[in-house]
């Protein structure tokens, strides 16, 4: 048996995602019995599971006996130094990312490990490293990784107050015209019979709002700035593509011409970047982020570039 002090960075959290980090390997329906049972104390008192914990108190946890679990895949030297290369700004409370494309933000669902696992396995020092936010696999840009417990809370409730600003650029099949500066629709997330996980259209779906604004116009595509105002699931994706302009390699959600004639041209991945991230700091200040695209995204812009001066030029 063992007591532990709350301090103010572990002030706030709930008492079974406390448990959860202190008795690792154990598993749920056990550390919810005990809790049960009044074997953890709050203070000397029986708690419920989802008590908040404040910083000075004292938690008694008795001892458990783990699952022994086999170890977990280590994220090689390569993979620990990519995504080291790729922290664009760091802090005592926070790190800002510019993930790569392809790299999932954590393990699961087959991946063995992502970009956090890769982060503390880069960091074996670090106390806390967590998520704030998500990105899809295949988009690439701007990720924030919390330091600290109380700026995880300070980010994610400033994202959900929505006094966070995010960017995203998105190379779009067709012309999208200029007045149409929205897309207002609901969205709705289930699974195909594989167990894939969709999003679609659907007045059953959460209300979803993304603004846009064209950037640059192609021979049959478009640079358009995404706001999502909404946070949901695919939410760019899906309502780009109801737009009738779906983003160009989303094998998801472009229809199999558009996606073969992509290809066709060069095309190698989803064309959607975390741009540019506009918030207030855990320190109070206010900042500015913004993720440069990869050279695979910024050679295919460039290839469109060419293409676009060489028929304004016209023929010899």
């Amino acid at each position: 048996m063992r007591w532990v002090s709350i301090d103010e960075d572990g002030a706030g959290q709930r008492l079974d995602n406390f448990l959860l980090t202190q008795l690792k390997g154990v598993p749920k329906s056990v550390v919810y019995r005990i809790v049960r049972k009044g074997e953890v104390r709050i203070n000397k008192k029986r708690a419920k599971p989802d008590t908040r914990l404040t910083a000075g108190d004292q938690v008694r946890i008795p001892p458990v006996v783990s699952q022994e679990k086999p170890p977990a895949p280590v994220p090689g030297a390569r993979v620990r130094k990519l995504v080291e290369a790729a922290i664009l700004f760091e802090s005592d409370d926070l790190l800002v990312v510019n993930k790569p494309q392809g790299m999932a933000v954590h393990g699961g669902s087959g991946l063995s490990f992502g970009l956090i696992e890769a982060l503390r396995a880069a960091r074996p020092e670090a106390r806390f490293l967590e998520l704030v936010h998500r990105l899809d696999r295949d988009t690439s840009g701007l990720i924030m990784v919390a330091k600290k417990r109380s700026a995880l809370r300070h980010l994610q409730d400033e994202i959900r107050a929505k006094r966070v600003t995010k960017h995203y650029h998105a190379l779009v099949a067709g012309h999208w015209p200029a007045g149409r500066t929205e897309v207002d629709v609901p969205l709705e997330r289930f699974e195909l019979r594989s167990g894939e996980r969709m999003v679609r259209v659907s007045d059953a779906g959460k209300t979803a709002l993304t603004r846009y604004r064209v950037l640059e116009l192609f021979d049959g595509y478009s640079l358009v700035q995404a706001f999502p105002v909404t946070g949901r699931t695919h939410q760019i994706r899906v309502h780009s593509a109801f737009a009738g302009h779906p983003i160009a390699g989303d094998d998801k959600y472009m229809d199999d011409v558009s996606l073969k004639a992509f290809r066709s041209q060069g095309g190698q991945r989803l064309m959607l970047h975390a741009f540019a991230l506009e918030l207030t700091l855990p320190n109070g200040e206010t900042a500015r982020f913004e993720a440069a695209y990869e050279l695979v995204f910024e050679q295919l812009l460039e290839r469109l570039k060419a293409r676009r001066a060489a028929q304004a030029a016209g023929p010899e």
